[in-house]
């Protein structure tokens, strides 16, 4: 199949060479932190160091923050770029029409994918003009932060609510239309009750909502276990490279409609797994949330991602030899405390394996599918 290289919008040529400066060393704050660190190898820290929590909120914006970073990725390089290098289309039909599914799509497959997994963190979309009945706002908080957060995108609704004796913190984050993918399809949909938006209007909201058990000094900051957060954290990024491998990668090069490269802008094809999730990261740390991660291995292809201190050294090899829970630790730099977390990263795709295996610099060359081929590591600020 043969892809020719097409002039694209300049929004996604000022992209791509944003997406391109790869994450190949760490942050020099990064650096400076991890060299006061204590480690475990169990799912509780159990070092000397005390830590409260995480604010709900800011855990809520960092989760925020990957679904957005991703969606963008997915929107204007997967999305927008491939509809006009290769005429790959979005459509609302994507099983049976051999195409993407649309960014609204890719987050529900991802929400999906967390709920198979048991974790007790849910997002979704919402809106005051669904296509769906089953995206209308499910409460009166709903029904009013929809309301202000098209008044004013600019700031979250967030609540606290009980439950079945539970108390449950909710988010609401503007949704807005990222791609011509997102208001065409609602604008020309037949049940779409309003048919007139614009590339960056509001168009609805994402709603992020998890249990909470402190409510911190003031009763007014609920505070969340550091481990319970990276989980969250790592369950939305795990499910969107999850979603992203297995229905646009996988699916798409076994009909032979595109294929993932290493060299993916010049040869229009597809992002490799692996750097769809490393490009989300720029766009992440342009948040300062004081959030991050990156991925490291034993056997790295580039070496600026082999393990750079003692803590990713142990924590890769507790992960190669028990890739069943994180290896944690607490760290600290001008007397913030941090909280992070190394999970073992699998080969999630074919693509992925053969890419390691047929690289001329990867000192590893029999990687199989599943098989773990490093870490992800998660940095977290901490109350």
């Amino acid at each position: 199949m043969a892809f020719l290289f097409l002039d694209i919008p300049l929004k996604l040529s000022f992209l791509k060479e944003n997406l391109m400066r790869k994450v190949l060393i760490a942050l020099p704050a990064t650096a400076l932190l991890l060299i006061v660190c204590f480690f475990t190898g169990s799912a509780s820290a159990n070092s000397s160091e005390k830590i409260s929590g995480i604010s709900a909120s800011r855990a809520a914006d960092s989760i925020h923050s990957i679904i957005e970073a991703n969606r963008t990725i997915y929107s204007e390089v997967i999305v927008e770029r491939l509809a006009v290098a290769i005429s790959l289309k979005a459509t609302e039909n994507w099983k049976n029409e051999d195409t993407l599914p649309l960014p609204a799509q890719f987050l529900a497959l991802s929400s999906h994918m967390i709920k198979e997994k048991g974790l007790d963190i849910n997002y979704r979309l919402t809106s005051l003009w669904p296509i769906n009945d089953s995206n209308k706002p499910k409460s009166k908080f709903e029904l009013s932060a929809l309301k202000k957060v098209l008044k004013d995108p600019s700031k979250t609704q967030t609540t606290v609510t009980s439950l079945n004796g539970n108390k449950i913190f909710t988010a609401v984050y503007p949704d807005l239309a990222v791609t011509k993918a997102c208001v065409t399809c609602h604008n020309n949909h037949p049940k779409s009750p309003k048919r007139d938006f614009k590339l960056g209007d509001v168009m609805g909201g994402i709603v992020i909502n998890f249990p909470i058990d402190n409510m911190g000094k003031s009763g007014k900051d609920p505070l969340i276990a550091p481990e319970v957060v990276a989980d969250y954290l790592h369950a939305v990024l795990e499910s969107d490279r999850t979603v992203y491998s297995k229905y646009v990668v996988n699916r798409l090069q076994s009909k032979n409609i595109a294929y993932a490269s290493e060299h993916w802008w010049e040869e229009n094809a597809l992002l490799l797994p692996v750097q769809f999730l490393l490009n989300a990261s720029d766009l992440i740390i342009e948040k300062q949330l004081g959030f991050d991660f990156k991925l490291i291995s034993l056997w790295p292809i580039n070496n600026h991602n082999g393990a750079a201190n003692e803590f990713e050294r142990k924590g890769l090899d507790s992960v190669t030899r028990n890739p069943v829970r994180p290896f944690i630790g607490v760290s600290k730099l001008g007397g913030k405390k941090y909280f992070q977390a190394l999970y073992p990263d699998f080969a999630v795709s074919t693509a992925c394996v053969s890419c390691h295996n047929a690289h001329p610099k990867s000192p590893k060359k029999d990687f199989k599918l599943n098989d773990v081929m490093g870490g992800v590591v998660l940095t977290i600020p901490v109350e």
